[in-house]
């Protein structure tokens, strides 16, 4: 494919002989981190720019940047990234003092240079906000929910299981429109939620301090770290024993949530499930991330199925542990591709989502 030459690195440009693509679209560059870059036929001044998380996200994201300030250089009028897992989206809060890295990515995006991303299931949909252009957060529970009708045997005789709280408003979600019975799991399993979950660990541990600090009152009998200021001591929180919210015994329970990393939440609910009464325990996510000993933990839990969709590659996970099953949601995210380009409503592929999707 001929290209031009700027120092070291290629220029994203290509002509007409480049082979054509499904609706239209010319392949213009493939990079080593799985990207796609295409210029429509009608016009080359809209560039869709998609993007597939590796294992080195870092590196992935850098990617990104550059190839977005690539084409913006390139005097590109519209730059849409397809990236259908969003990368640090847990780290979407405040915690104590840490950062926001989610916000902090978006504000690179922008900077780059792109003009509208098209992505699925965040991890919460105000990470919209983050962004000062158009944001199309697709839904991947329709395609979960026709693999539970088409796919679990008997699966009237299922109930959708929350694994903690948190994810209540989503499970209902999914119960409601498979008028499925509900039941949530609460106690003192580790919550989804920590400063340890998101990989922040922040603040670091306290240190031991020796002298004077300069911040104490040395003739104060009692002291206080800030002269004149007394805080009240907060109280720890201590979670009630475990228990499941809801009628499982002699049920097929299907967990669901939006992402699967760390599996241990996933594999301790499967337990109280079983001794619940539970026959068959279902587990199914929108992002399969399926990170370090998650499929040797699948294999020898009571989790009979784990069902992820392929916004993040997990093929050499599969090969360890034939209970991962895949959706494909490759047919939502190239009709949005399309309508984007052609200027066509979006509405569309947002029917029947509801608002706890």
């Amino acid at each position: 494919m001929p290209v031009r030459r700027f120092g070291g690195h290629r220029s994203l440009v290509s002509h007409s002989q480049s082979p054509k693509l499904s609706y239209g679209y010319t392949k213009m560059n493939i990079a080593r981190g799985g990207y796609r870059v295409f210029s429509a036929n009608s016009s080359a001044a809209c560039t869709e720019l998609a993007q597939k998380i590796t294992e080195d996200v870092n590196t992935a994201v850098m990617e990104l940047l550059v190839m977005a300030y690539a084409l913006k250089t390139s005097c590109a009028k519209n730059i849409i990234g397809v990236i259908p897992y969003f990368p640090y989206s847990k780290q979407c809060k405040m915690r104590k003092r840490g950062s926001i890295v989610c916000k902090l990515l978006a504000s690179m995006l922008a900077k780059a240079g792109l003009t509208h991303i098209i992505t699925m299931d965040l991890h919460q949909k105000e990470i919209q906000g983050f962004f000062n252009f158009p944001v199309d957060n697709l839904r991947a529970s329709p395609f979960l929910i026709q693999y539970i009708q088409e796919e679990i045997p008997n699966y009237r005789n299922a109930v959708i299981v929350a694994k903690s709280p948190s994810a209540a408003k989503r499970a209902q979600s999914y119960a409601e429109r498979l008028r499925l019975g509900l039941a949530v799991i609460h106690g003192e399993a580790h919550h989804s939620e920590s400063d340890m979950a998101d990989g922040r660990h922040s603040p670091p541990l306290s240190r031991a301090i020796t002298g004077h600090t300069g911040l104490e009152l040395p003739s104060s009998s009692r002291q206080v770290p800030f002269p004149g200021i007394e805080l009240p001591m907060m109280m720890a929180k201590e979670k009630p024993p475990i228990s499941v919210v809801g009628d499982v015994g002699g049920r097929i329970a299907i967990i669901v949530d939006d992402i699967i990393d760390d599996v241990e939440d996933f594999v301790a609910a499967a337990e109280i499930l079983k001794e619940r009464g539970a026959y068959k325990i279902y587990v199914m996510a929108t992002h399969g991330l399926l990170s370090a000993e998650a499929p040797r933990l699948i294999e020898e839990s009571a989790i009979d199925e784990v069902v992820v969709t392929n916004t993040v590659p997990h093929e050499v996970q599969k090969l360890q542990c034939p209970k991962i099953k895949t959706v494909d949601v490759s047919m939502i995210l190239a009709e949005a591709i399309r309508r984007i380009h052609n200027g066509e409503s979006m509405a569309y592929l947002f029917r029947n989502i509801a608002m706890d999707d």
